[in-house]
């Protein structure tokens, strides 16, 4: 063996250690397509007492009228002690929920902490935090038309609905739920459409709500028909936590629909590996062989996923069925949800985890979203160290501080002109 291949295995044990503690913990981390036999005993259970089939199951629109939304039904299909019912009665006079028969078949009913009923079963702490802002995004003074959030200098929002499959707990527009589903009339829609139009610097359009899947697909092609027609617009987003909550949505019929508008992309809101099953990779293959690019943002929830191993996995798991992780957010002061804010420590330290020790394309942006509507900013663990004349010093993601070249670019307009005289 010569002194290469002695080096070469030496620093491959060395990286192999590096991860060991991952290798050791990834197992015991719940995941929904390894769950499967035991969300099928659930999913039974929740089929023989609504009296339905599986022929109603694989149907998003008995999924999406056949919401759970009172809490006799829900103690009927999860377990509930009287506490909780009790509590569950007081938010829900104050915040609006309600889960669908799918999504509910991913809680481990015998877990007080499991991540999935944290995100979608009312807890009374969402009433302890009452002095919270309802709207720290200020999205109210972004709205110069119709049903438009604009930001950014050339990209904007149409919210077409309040309405969505399941009522995230940590949902940063609860302020629109209300207590009844609500779309927005097509005359709104039509107005922020027109605004679009006259504003020929708006090349990104972003489709949201609540959830826009939640519309039919008539009414969506319309509206993205519309967008379409407008030369500027270079693409169009949906954003839609319909894949994690209600794959159903996602139809042949649906998937042959919006494969005649591309560009399209659609970025989805998977927090835990949980959430990925047999439905959902179903889903987002469907999507993605109509040419659909998928993205996550995932928001960075206490108790779901603020563990560098569990976004780890999750974001493993996100590109195995075909889904980029695109951002992680940090979570947002939302009136009732500020049991789920965590430190920016917490987020940096995650990414710490996630850069050298995983693929590039399981790394995400950490995102803040500055109060009051002013933007997305990006953070990360500090590894510029310092910077001098003609170097810098960095930090490499295995701590180790290393010295770079750092030279001014030259000319090379001058130097192409010089070479060819």
């Amino acid at each position: 063996m010569n002194e290469q291949t002695k080096i070469s295995l030496e620093r491959a044990k060395e990286l192999k250690s590096r991860i060991k503690d991952y290798i050791d913990i990834k197992d015991s981390i719940p995941k929904g397509i390894e769950n499967e036999n035991e969300i099928n005993k659930r999913k039974e259970h929740i089929l023989n007492t609504l009296g339905a089939t599986q022929e109603n199951w694989n149907d998003y629109k008995w999924q999406l009228s056949n919401r759970i939304s009172d809490v006799d039904t829900l103690a009927k299909l999860l377990k509930l002690t009287n506490k909780e019912i009790s509590q569950i009665k007081q938010v829900q006079s104050q915040f609006r929920w309600a889960i669908s028969p799918y999504y509910l078949s991913l809680i481990d009913p015998d877990d007080i902490y499991d991540p999935i009923k944290l995100m979608s079963i009312p807890s009374y702490i969402e009433l302890e935090h009452s002095q919270e802002d309802l709207d720290p995004m200020g999205e109210e003074f972004t709205n110069p038309a119709g049903s438009i959030t604009r930001r950014y200098p050339d990209r904007l929002i149409i919210n077409v609905t309040n309405e969505c499959a399941m009522y995230c707990r940590h949902c940063q527009r609860r302020r629109n739920i209300g207590q009844e589903d609500c779309h927005r009339s097509k005359n709104a829609i039509k107005e922020s459409i027109d605004y679009i139009r006259d504003n020929e610097e708006i090349r990104d359009v972003l489709i949201t709500g609540g959830d826009p899947l939640a519309l039919n697909d008539e009414m969506l092609e319309w509206i993205i028909s519309e967008i379409r027609s407008i030369e500027h617009v270079d693409y169009i987003r949906l954003g839609s936590r319909t894949l994690v909550t209600m794959p159903q949505r996602i139809t042949d019929e649906f998937c042959n629909m919006i494969k005649k508008y591309h560009p399209i992309y659609i970025n989805t809101h998977f927090n835990h590996p949980m959430e990925i099953t047999k439905e959902t990779k179903e889903a987002c293959t469907k999507l993605a062989n109509s040419g659909v690019p998928l993205g996550n943002q995932a928001v960075l929830l206490n108790g779901v996923n603020n563990d560098k191993y569990v976004m780890r996995c999750l974001n493993q798991q996100l590109l195995k069925i075909r889904v980029k992780p695109y951002y992680i957010f940090h979570s947002k002061h939302v009136r009732g949800t500020a049991h789920f804010n965590t430190s920016v420590d917490a987020g940096l330290e995650i990414m710490e985890y996630l850069r050298g020790y995983t693929s590039g394309m399981a790394i995400p942006t950490y995102i803040i979203n500055a109060p009051k509507g002013k933007g997305k900013t990006p953070l990360l663990p500090q590894y510029l160290i310092s910077k001098g004349t003609d170097y810098i010093m960095i930090r490499t993601w295995e701590g180790e501080v290393v010295k770079v070249e750092d030279k001014p670019a030259v000319d090379i307009k001058s130097m192409i002109e010089n070479s060819i005289k």
